[in-house]
């Protein structure tokens, strides 16, 4: 007995020590690991099982299950917006989808949307869509259990309409992340989110096609584009696209707040953040599209990582075959990709890529469409090799692409009291600075610029990437933590940011709070 006893006693402390260790290397590592390793991670600790269907996901008809698993971290969003003309700055994205979507209100006073989100890490990281959040002065998260959290921006990608935001919580519910490669035409999904203010609202429906390129995204660069149904001969001109759409769509019902929930599969595994309606009137009509989510998994990881999205570029600019096209081209194909243009110096270029080339496969796989190429490209980084096929005249060739890195673009303020608030109207995202960059600006902390955002207080003050901030009114800045802290105990209603531009000189900004 005395054995038995000293035996068990053994096997619990040596299970206390190996949590214990594990907790450790947890914390340790945690910062380093994508999303979706740290989800692996807490399931595995928690001993979480995630629902998983008896039958194939096209047979499965009962959502309970799933929907009692995802429904608790589908978030809530509202955003409060400063006061503006109706004839401002707004983007044609918002315009076809923060209206759709958001539902925003024009009142007299400052304007108001809503929309939806997804919680991916048991500490308060959300996904949802860059139109939602996209230049708000304030972001209220309200969960499942109705707790309110004040929310900051981490960054965005207007490239894919993907958001990162954080709230300050623990322990708090996740749905966990699925397999959008996976997803078959057919096979039952469901929506969750908020639609007309109606929260945690589950629809079910089936997945109605995969790869969709609607011409949403980047469409204020084509304003006499407003609806993806109706399309003009203009659309098919040659033009460098940074956009990338690869949309799922489905006939679940997807209305206006649903922007930025979920779509998953009846094993409750987000495939999509749901983004678009595809409507005459603004409501369900059978339409709906989601972000498939290993596209977002990268972007995600990127945006925590790096603060900003590091996207590797083909180097061409093509148009999307058809009969039509071809007849126009004089080319006898009409699936593919006909390059227009090379760019000078891209992996395209190096690689032997030439104008009048015809993409007829991606790493092996056949390209009926711009999203083919697009997703794919769009999950790698720069230095990433991608392996295309291309048509030349009679020829078959291949050829294997070295990604390159796009120059660091810079998006080209009335600030309320809140630390949260600041933050965001600040349009700003940062990672604490490196050892080059301490050696780079001879300072021992600081956080480096790494995204601006459009109608933000940098844009207003050309403050560029690459710039460190180092003290915001004499407190010293290391981390995002330090930000909020100094932002948070302001002294006569002024913020005083200084540190260095990308050059090395100084940089100092007032701010008068209002």
């Amino acid at each position: 007995m005395k054995k038995f006893g000293l035996t068990l006693l053994t096997a619990f402390a040596g299970g206390a020590m190996a949590l214990g260790t594990y907790k450790i290397i947890e914390s340790k590592y945690a910062d380093n690991m994508s999303f979706e390793d740290k989800q692996k991670v807490y399931f595995t600790s928690n001993h979480l099982t995630p629902p998983v269907s008896n039958l194939s996901s096209a047979g499965q008809v009962d959502f309970t299950e799933a929907a009692a698993a995802v429904t608790p971290a589908v978030v809530y969003i509202r955003t409060t917006y400063a006061a503006q003309a109706d004839n401002d700055q707004q983007s044609q994205m918002q315009k076809m989808f923060g209206d759709m979507f958001g539902q925003r209100m024009r009142p007299s006073g400052p304007q108001m949307a809503s929309g939806s989100g997804v919680i991916i890490s048991p500490d308060g990281y959300i996904v949802t869509n860059n139109h939602v959040v996209e230049k708000a002065d304030k972001i209220e998260v309200v969960l499942n259990d109705h707790r309110p959290y004040k929310a900051k921006v981490i960054g965005t990608d207007p490239n894919t309409d993907l958001a990162l935001i954080k709230i300050d919580g623990n322990n708090l519910p996740i749905v966990k992340l699925g397999n959008s490669d996976a997803v078959k035409v057919g096979e039952w999904v469901l929506a969750v989110g908020n639609p007309f203010k109606l929260t945690s609202t589950v629809t079910a429906g089936i997945v109605s096609a995969k790869g969709r390129g609607l011409g949403l995204i980047g469409s204020e660069d084509n304003q006499d584009q407003g609806n993806p149904f109706e399309r003009t001969q203009a659309q098919s001109q040659p033009k460098l696209n940074r956009a990338i759409e690869s949309f799922i769509q489905t006939d679940a019902a997807i209305n206006p707040g649903n922007s930025g929930g979920a779509l998953v599969n009846t094993n409750g595994e987000l495939i999509g953040i749901n983004s678009a309606i595809a409507s005459h009137t603004g409501s369900y009509e059978g339409y709906g599209f989601a972000i498939p989510i290993n596209l977002a998994k990268k972007v995600l990881d990127d945006i925590q990582k790096y603060g900003a999205v590091k996207r590797g570029f083909v180097g061409v600019s093509f148009r999307e075959l058809n009969q039509d096209v071809a007849d126009e081209l004089h080319v006898d194909k009409t699936v593919g990709l006909y390059v227009n243009q090379v760019i000078p110096g891209s992996g395209a270029a190096q690689a032997g890529i030439q104008t009048g080339d015809i993409i007829s496969k991606v790493e092996g796989n056949p390209v009926y469409e711009s999203s083919d190429l697009q997703e794919r490209v769009g999950r790698l980084g720069p230095g990433d090799k991608i392996h295309l096929t291309v048509l030349r005249g009679n020829d078959e060739k291949n050829f294997t692409v070295t990604l390159k890195a796009d120059a660091p673009s810079v998006a080209k303020a009335t600030v309320s009291k809140s630390a949260e608030e600041l933050f965001n109207k600040i349009g700003a995202s940062f990672m604490p600075v490196n050892a080059a960059q301490k050696a780079k600006f001879n300072v021992v902390h600081g956080v480096v610029v790494t995204q601006v955002r459009e109608g933000g207080f940098f844009d207003y003050t050309e403050v560029p990437v690459g710039s460190v901030i180092t003290d915001i009114n004499k407190q010293p800045i290391a981390n995002i933590a330090d930000m909020d802290k100094a932002l948070g105990n302001l002294r006569n209603g002024v913020i005083v940011i200084t540190g260095f531009y990308p050059d090395g000189s100084k940089l100092k900004i007032p701010i008068q709070v209002q």
